[in-house]
């Protein structure tokens, strides 16, 4: 599998006002650099520890994107230079990223992630939640946070029509509230789904594994 030569075909696929993230989960540094090497400077972790060690190792201009459920405990870790955290999914989140992003003098991009899937492992808000959060005091007290918009994850089955309806939901949700809290992004669409997500509005796609093969946990 050419790493770069994957990075350069989704770039060259992607409409111009789309946004890819490389999930480089579980992968190397050098697997990383190959997409550095092609060009790509946005990179998708879900574990803060694993990201926090190759942001050590990498070229500073990278962008890391932290995509997976965070503790609060650990936001301390990549405050000093996460740029985009992707599934928030609570006020007291939000207000721990404030509080650690302030130690940095930054203001840290945030998502909420909704929750549109049926599966009970998927985190996330339902809309009453998302806009109640938005428009509470607490949260008009943060500073060094910005919401830039919304993210959410689809069932994982073969059902294409289920998951194309549950990104259609997703986008009318952005669409309802994009002007009011002047919200930019909408993430949704991996390797298994992206071309949907594309098809029903995403501006951000999160790619891994058809971008660095599958993950090895072993």
């Amino acid at each position: 599998m050419n790493i770069a030569e994957n990075i350069i075909a989704f770039k060259e696929g992607l409409p111009k006002d789309v946004t890819l993230v490389a999930v480089s989960k579980t992968k190397p540094v050098s697997d990383l650099m190959q997409a550095y090497d092609a060009g790509h400077r946005i990179f998708g972790e879900n574990k803060i520890q694993e990201m926090v060690a190759k942001w050590q190792e990498m070229p500073k201009d990278v962008e890391w994107h932290m995509i997976g459920h965070v503790q609060r405990n650990k936001v301390k870790y990549m405050a000093e230079f996460v740029s985009l955290i992707h599934a928030v999914d609570s006020l007291k989140l939000l207000s721990e990223v404030d509080k650690q992003a302030a130690k940095h003098n930054r203001v840290i991009n945030c998502l909420l992630q909704l929750r549109i899937a049926e599966e009970e492992s998927k985190f996330g808000m339902d809309v009453g939640a998302v806009k109640s959060l938005l428009d509470s005091y607490e949260f008009s007290k943060l500073n060094n946070i910005k919401v830039i918009g919304l993210m959410g994850m689809a069932t994982f089955t073969d059902d294409m029509q289920q998951v194309r309806e549950e990104f259609r939901r997703l986008k009318n949700i952005y669409d309802e509230t994009k002007d009011k809290y002047s919200f930019s992004v909408l993430s949704m669409g991996m390797s298994g789904d992206y071309k949907i997500a594309l098809e029903e509005g995403s501006t951000m796609v999160r790619v891994g594994s058809a971008i660095f093969g599958e993950r090895n946990y072993g």
